[in-house]
């Protein structure tokens, strides 16, 4: 891998930096400021952190994406067959599989998944259920076992419930006693031959879940998100809540309830969406991770720029009242249509939702931000602050073209941002002159692309992306954010995205966290390190800061939570040498500690990789305790590529 940041447009004299912390007069910081954005892209969700061992568990298809038998393939010679039956499951889940004994089939038959790319299997309690539809007096076995040997780690007898005319449900445990030494394992559901065929669907099978949540979702993905300590969860997306040319958008009703009335969607990142992880769990998650939703509504714009693909505000009408009907479900008393609803699915309380944005990028395309401006959002802003007035309204656009109201009841806006890391340091002060009115959710950024020789541009995306978040890259993005941060009067919070990344099959790099089936192989990347140091390091209000050196390249903010107890946040990039730093705090005296915490890596190339199977991460963290001088001023030095919080 060629050196090309040796030649960034951006190298500072390493010179000392002598800084002055106010304890006063700064501004209130965003209690959002640092949280998670979500969309199902890379087998994010389905495969990912939606915990559902069974891929394609219920046949599910469209005129995008028809049904298919892939992964299941048959056992025992038996003939395998996609059938819409003259009583289907549901009428979301028409299409099953028929399992018929070959002509020479002798013991048993049926049929075997290999999970999403394989299954972890330990000795801990596995919960799965089957719908047949048959007349099959006999037991049904199913399985966990290896795929490379003979080794079987879990079986059950599920003793035949089926009638004949009728889909019936199945339930069974599976309890390994041993853990497999690796994750290539696979799933049967196997019956007795000489009984005749049986069609199946919905074919499920989940591990624990995080804190037990039916139909929930990968326990160590989950706490991967939790030690960001995130404040704000932007869901369902993302280019995946648009719908592409097949004009498949998001549909919240169509996600929620039991999973035998959820058809599922094509998704526009390459693959269908069982549409498992829904609406409920989306707002679970927040619950579980105690942060506060920000919910994507579709905003009447399609994916691609064919005729058609921005509805007409005539054609807008309908969606509008179906996102006041989605806003009811969340928000309605039990009295009202979907507030009933809502209770009827066990969640009689209203979920604490307090901001809602109107599409996802719709500055884009020939027509989207011109028809945004115009009518789009007006219709949505009009319709969700006349019924919700306490909500907070938020644009796609990134800019001010599409607003509403002012003071407590302005809008906001998502800005999103995917760069190279000189550009990125230059936009340190992109927000110094933003709207302290209209404020803005930063809900898309990461360093996605190498500098280019003598010029500071944006990314190119005809040539290659990093496949893994870089040290630079995450060292330009922890300037970023102090840029952010440093205007939390006018910046609400930030996320990276993509968050999550199916190392074996995905469309985007790179990503915040990158995984297998095998929960060992979790890669947390470069930027996770950035994220989960300054994310754990708030404060309540930012302080001024006198210095007698300017910014670069060191670049800094400090904040204070209580008189006294001050964060001090900083990062170098492409300096000469070591910065000296001497940085005395208001009111801080001789004697008083600190404690300085320093991220750094081996060099600027370096990332956190799977190899071989083994997780390699080589950033750093050495946290060492300093005490002030006979001036209250703590010393220190910091290298090149350091990103440092230091606390009183």
């Amino acid at each position: 891998m060629r050196n090309f940041f040796s030649i960034s447009f951006l190298v500072g004299l390493a010179n000392a930096v002598n800084l002055k912390v106010s304890g006063t007069g700064g501004n209130a910081s965003s209690p959002l400021m640092y949280g998670l954005m979500f969309e199902d892209i890379n087998h994010s969700g389905d495969g990912g952190i939606y915990a559902e061992l069974i891929q394609n568990r219920a046949f599910q298809g469209s005129r995008e994406y028809p049904s298919t038998l892939t992964p299941w393939e048959s056992i025992g010679g038996g003939v395998l067959a996609l059938q819409n039956t003259t009583t289907p499951l549901s009428s979301a889940l028409p299409a099953s599989v028929n399992v018929a004994p070959g002509s020479t089939t002798k013991g048993t038959v049926g049929l075997v998944n290999p999970g999403w790319w394989g299954i972890d299997v330990k000795p801990q309690k596995y919960t799965g259920s089957f719908w047949a539809l048959g007349s099959y007096k006999g037991k049904f076995t199913v399985k966990l076992q290896s795929n490379l040997t003979n080794d079987v780690f879990a079986t059950a007898s599920v003793p035949s419930s089926c009638q004949a005319g009728k889909w019936v449900e199945h339930k069974f445990e599976l309890n390994p006693r041993v853990a497999a030494p690796n994750s290539n394992n696979t799933f049967s559901l196997e019956f007795e031959a000489g009984a005749g065929d049986v069609n199946f669907n919905l074919i499920s099978l989940f591990p624990p879940t995080y804190k037990n949540r039916p139909n929930g979702l990968r326990p160590e993905l989950m706490s991967a998100l939790k030690a960001l300590n995130p404040s704000f969860l932007r869901i369902p997306g993302g280019n995946n809540i648009e719908g592409d040319v097949y004009h498949y958008p998001w549909r919240w009703n169509e996600t929620i309830g039991p999973l035998v009335n959820r058809p599922g969607r094509p998704g526009t990142w390459g693959y269908g969406n069982t549409d498992g992880l829904g609406l409920i769990e989306y707002l679970d998650w927040c619950t579980d991770l105690d942060v506060t939703p920000i919910l994507a509504v579709w905003g009447g714009m399609y994916l691609g720029n064919e005729v058609g693909h921005i509805l007409s505000a005539d054609a807008l009408v309908p969606w509008v009242e179906d996102t006041l009907n989605e806003l009811e479900f969340i928000l309605g008393p039990t009295s009202s249509t979907y507030g009933a609803l809502r209770a009827s699915l066990g969640y009689p309380n209203p979920w604490p939702l307090k901001y809602v944005e109107i599409g996802n990028e719709d500055n884009l395309y020939t027509n989207g931000s011109s028809t945004y401006a115009a009518y789009r959002f007006k219709m949505f802003y009009d319709a969700i602050s006349k019924a919700y007035p306490d909500l907070h309204v938020m644009s796609s656009t990134g800019d001010y073209t599409a607003v509403g109201g002012s003071g407590e009841t302005a809008t906001l806006t998502d800005y999103h941002t995917y760069s190279r890391p000189d550009l990125l340091v230059q936009s340190f002060g992109h927000f110094d002159h933003a709207s302290r009115e209209y404020k803005t959710l930063i809900g898309e950024y990461a360093c996605v692309q190498e500098n280019l020789k003598g010029v500071i541009t944006g990314v190119n995306w005809d040539l290659p992306k990093f496949p893994w978040p870089l040290w630079v890259g995450a060292v330009s993005e922890a300037i970023w954010s102090l840029g952010a941060e440093k205007n939390g009067d006018a910046v609400i919070g930030m996320s990276y995205a993509p968050g999550f990344q199916n190392l074996n099959s995905y469309e985007w790099t790179p990503d915040l966290i990158s995984f297998t089936a095998d929960p060992s192989q979790t890669v947390l990347s470069t930027s996770y390190a950035v994220i989960e140091l300054f994310s754990n390091s708030r404060y309540n209000t930012t302080v001024p800061v006198t210095s007698d050196s300017a910014y670069g390249p060191a670049y800094w903010v400090a904040g204070v939570s209580d008189p006294g107890v001050y964060t001090f946040k900083a990062a170098i990039y492409n300096a000469t040498a070591n910065v000296p730093f001497s940085l005395q705090f208001e009111g801080v005296g001789q004697g008083e500690k600190a404690t300085l915490t320093v991220l750094n890596a081996p060099d600027g190339l370096s990332a956190a990789t799977l190899e071989d199977g083994k997780v390699q991460n080589p950033v750093t963290k050495k946290v060492t305790e300093l005490t002030a001088g006979t001036d209250g001023s703590f010393s220190f030095e910091l290298e090149n590529y350091a990103v440092a919080v230091l606390t009183t």
